[in-house]
């Protein structure tokens, strides 16, 4: 797998590396009117890795059932730190994606992290017995689901094709009409009034994430998404 000119900070067998908690530096820098702080010292670390089989088993009648578009021997888990709310470097992220869009995902996160945005967590779905709901209550930035679109019974969500990420649902909710999801969303319905943590058109987020062809559900039209990414589909069912 040919990943890009990080290479020395993936890992792509074996153990992902752990990094103490270390303070971000004190020297501000910004996304589009939000202010963050500058990277840390210690360096991002990720490892794109296959499914492990305890994993496997919780996942099956959970996040994955039979008829799901896409095998679990398709998906990989991103194990990656990150930047919490608090400040510090945290280890132990987990993203599950395809693996065809893996690489984009980790030079992504990777932008984020160098640029001290934050995350609140980051979890398997399966830490939330496979609820969406649970998930974005959390505020838990996760991947691949196998769920029907949001408001539909009948249609596969692209998360269930391991292409979707949705990033801190608090702070960026997917609102339709007078539905806020998660309802703690409602605190940031102003889009204007930019807070850490909030990815607003054409930030380091936003940014990272189209060019890595990634879309953005903000610029949906007969919704908002503000959480939201995906790829154009580059998997489909047999």
């Amino acid at each position: 797998m040919k990943i890009s000119g990080f290479l020395s900070s993936v890992v792509l067998a074996g153990a992902l590396a752990v990094a103490p908690a270390v303070p971000l530096a004190a020297s501000p820098a910004t996304w589009r009117g939000a202010t963050a702080t500058t990277a840390p010292s210690a360096a991002f670390q990720a490892t794109i890795r296959t499914v492990d089989e305890e994993t496997r088993a919780r996942m099956i009648g959970m996040s994955w059932k039979p008829g799901c578009p896409v095998p679990i021997d398709d998906l990989r888990i991103i194990d990656m730190n990150f930047i919490g709310f608090d400040g510090a470097v945290h280890s132990g992220g987990q993203l599950m994606v395809h693996r065809l869009v893996a690489p984009q995902v980790v030079e992504a996160f990777r932008v984020l992290f160098e640029n001290g945005f934050p995350i609140r967590r980051m979890e398997l779905i399966e830490n939330y017995g496979g609820s969406d709901d649970a998930s974005m209550a959390a505020d838990n930035t996760s991947a691949f689901n196998c769920r029907p679109v949001t408001g539909t019974t009948d249609r596969f969500s692209i998360h269930s094709y391991g292409q979707a990420i949705d990033i801190n649902p608090v702070e960026n909710p997917y609102v339709r009409g007078s539905t806020v999801l998660p309802p703690a969303g409602v605190d940031y319905l102003d889009r204007t009034d930019m807070r850490p943590g909030m990815i607003t058109k054409n930030d380091v987020v936003e940014k990272v994430f189209r060019e890595q062809k990634f879309f953005w559900g903000g610029d949906f039209n007969s919704l908002k998404d503000y959480q939201h990414f995906e790829t154009k589909k580059l998997v489909l069912p047999d």
